[in-house]
């Protein structure tokens, strides 16, 4: 498993999105880019998580940020979830399973004795050379946007 740290080159991603488009690393060259990762489309966690970055993506924008936020979902599921929720931040779905495995989040998990793979929430602060910055693992949900927020805005 990859050992994504502060200072390493992020991976180069190309995803598509929920709203029928691609988002690629390489085509946000020059911007900073918060990438998180999220274990499963409208479940009551990972619709907080989506909820809160979004209602700072202003913010965000602000201060020379992308927002994407990703899961193994499919696109049309995506696409219902960012909907329902009305989610300002980029949904992409990594179905190919590339990207969670490159970013080193893709993880065996455990749940009432029950061992299975599956996403861990993380969170990766990318600047505009393409150079991971800060990391978050094992995310919690309250208050996480506004920390990242902080940390997009002092790079």
């Amino acid at each position: 498993m990859p050992d994504i740290t502060e200072g390493s080159k992020a991976p180069a991603f190309d995803m598509a999105t929920a709203d029928g488009g691609r988002v690629s690393l390489d085509g946000l060259k020059g911007r900073k880019v918060v990438i998180y990762f999220y274990p499963k489309a409208d479940t009551p966690g990972c619709t907080t998580e989506g909820q809160d970055f979004s209602a700072r993506i202003a913010d965000f924008e602000q201060a020379g940020a992308t927002v994407i936020g990703v899961s193994r979902d499919p696109v049309k599921k995506l696409e219902r979830f960012r909907t329902k929720y009305d989610l300002k931040v980029i949904l992409a779905s990594d179905e190919p399973e590339d990207v969670t495995e490159a970013f080193g989040v893709w993880v065996e998990k455990k749940l009432y004795g029950r061992e299975y793979m599956g996403i861990e929430r993380a969170t990766f602060l990318i600047d505009g050379a393409g150079v991971v910055r800060q990391v978050w693992r094992k995310v919690s949900v309250k208050g996480h946007a506004d920390e990242v927020l902080a940390a997009t805005k002092s790079l």
